[in-house]
């Protein structure tokens, strides 16, 4: 048994479906916003401050190991009601906050582990959504190009692990605008029309591939287009890509490079 701790974003979906076609047996603990997971079979609806209930539940179910999918947005703490293992756990839940989403569900995995229950990289059952290393799309990334991704990649080297930010515009070797807690579509509607910049979207040096892993779909090549970047690049083997048939058929249209390092 599989225990799936599921936010929003459409990668959970595609998690649910993948193991429903596989026939594997799993549970739902549904962190999204607005229960979206409520009509699947053996789905629960626990808030994240009551730990004694979910890892109950998890050894209950005799559930081996965990997997997180979707993003998980910060909860309001002081309106939590709290089970006795809420109120010892909370406050490191609390502390790891401050330094964004991302955190949050690692200090998550450290509490399942402290439990010893194991946690599963987020792709595991969908290694296909993670691309190897190579050009996706007709267009290419030119000589000048690859210096502004070895500086952005040098700069997701050098952040901290922790950090929210997943996505930056490089240009002409220059970062010019870096995600916030908003996302990458938030970012990059702060850009001027035909900004011919580069959107680098990388995991940090260091980041637990077992959760947030940073994702793109169609809309973000269309979010390219419209602000005139000339190409996307992503990292082998620890990106999710959604949706990839149309987006790269829609990168070829556009004349946008798809690029993975």
């Amino acid at each position: 048994m599989l225990t799936l701790i599921l936010g929003d974003t459409d990668f959970p979906n595609i998690v649910v479906s993948k193991l429903k076609k596989k026939k594997k047996k799993f549970i739902i603990i549904d962190f999204s916003k607005n229960n979206k997971f409520k009509n699947e079979k053996n789905s629960y609806r626990i808030n994240i401050g009551k730990f004694g209930k979910i890892i109950s539940l998890i050894k209950e179910k005799n559930s081996k190991k965990v997997l997180f999918a979707g993003k998980i947005a910060k909860p309001n703490f002081s309106s939590l009601k709290l089970d006795l293992k809420g109120i010892y756990y909370i406050p490191s839940v609390i502390k790891a906050s401050k330094f964004g989403d991302a955190a949050i569900i690692k200090s998550i995995i450290k509490i399942l582990n402290n439990e010893q229950i194991k946690v599963i990289s987020s792709n595991f059952y969908n290694p296909e959504l993670s691309l190897k290393k190579g050009n996706y799309s007709k267009t290419k990334p030119t000589k000048k190009d690859f210096i502004s991704i070895k500086k952005g990649k040098s700069y997701f080297n050098k952040i901290n692990n922790l950090d929210h930010i997943q996505a930056i515009v490089i240009k002409d070797g220059k970062i010019v605008a870096k995600e916030s807690r908003e996302g990458t579509k938030k970012m990059l509607s702060k850009l001027k029309k035909n900004f011919k910049g580069i959107l680098i979207k990388l995991p940090k040096k260091k980041q637990d591939l077992r959760m947030d892993l940073p994702t793109i779909g169609l809309q973000t090549l269309i979010d390219i287009k419209k602000y005139g970047l000339r190409g996307v690049v992503l990292m082998s083997k620890k990106n999710i890509f959604l949706d990839q048939k149309k987006a790269i058929s829609f990168a070829n249209k556009n004349k946008i490079f798809i690029n993975v390092i």
